[in-house]
């Protein structure tokens, strides 16, 4: 025994006594309905702000409430309904020479996540400030980012749940709150001379979502 490492000691014990559980990640499906993508970029002459929610915001999570740190997971957007407020800019938005959307590959933003820097576990209730680490690929350029992000893990009574399930709601539910930064350039897109006073280079996404367990 003197001989195993506090590792190896831990998988022994756990599987001698069978009242020792080894810690597994719970499966998080993101509920659309309740989630929403937003970016933004602020040019010296011009704001633009575009948002996406429901169906076109789909993800999932792979953690245990217990050990965070540990978690992962993808979130993907749909990028051709992104909008704008003006219809116009929405459709120059999709062109090759930007998102480039009617090549299906380039039809989603994709968020992997890669590590996740919180401090303790979770506790029912209450929101904690995390760094999610990941790789964000738009256009089929993938970038490291890092996101800085609220956490809250939501467990409901049984009362509870049977009163909210039909919004798809479970015992355990997770609400993820972030922001992130990233470069046009970055993903193959240029920002062409005649617009750099009206489209920034630099983009500003934040996100709103909301998982339940499976």
């Amino acid at each position: 025994m003197r001989r195993l490492t506090p590792g190896v000691l831990a998988l022994v014990l756990a599987a001698a006594w069978p009242g020792v559980a080894l810690a597994e990640p719970m499966n998080f499906k993101m509920l659309s309905n309740y989630s929403r993508a937003t970016f933004k970029a602020d040019a010296p002459l011009e704001t633009i702000v575009g948002t996406t929610a429901g169906a076109s915001v789909t993800g999932n999570l792979a953690v245990d409430p217990a050990q965070p740190a540990a978690g992962t997971g993808t979130i993907k957007v749909d990028l051709t309904t992104l909008n704008s407020g003006v219809t116009k800019r929405d459709q120059d938005m999709q062109q090759p020479q930007y998102l480039d959307t009617a090549n299906e590959a380039n039809k989603y933003a994709v968020f992997e996540i890669k590590s996740i820097e919180i401090a303790g576990p979770l506790e029912p209730g209450k929101e904690v400030p995390a760094k999610v680490k990941g790789i964000l690929t738009i256009k089929q350029k993938p970038v490291e980012v890092v996101a800085d992000s609220r956490v809250t893990y939501i467990k409901l009574t049984p009362d509870q749940v049977e009163a909210q399930k039909r919004f798809g709601f479970t015992s355990d539910n997770i609400k993820v709150r972030s922001k992130l930064g990233t470069l046009l350039s970055n993903h193959g897109i240029a920002v062409p001379q005649l617009l750099f006073l009206k489209l920034a280079n630099e983009i500003q996404l934040e996100s709103d979502l909301t998982f339940a367990k499976q």
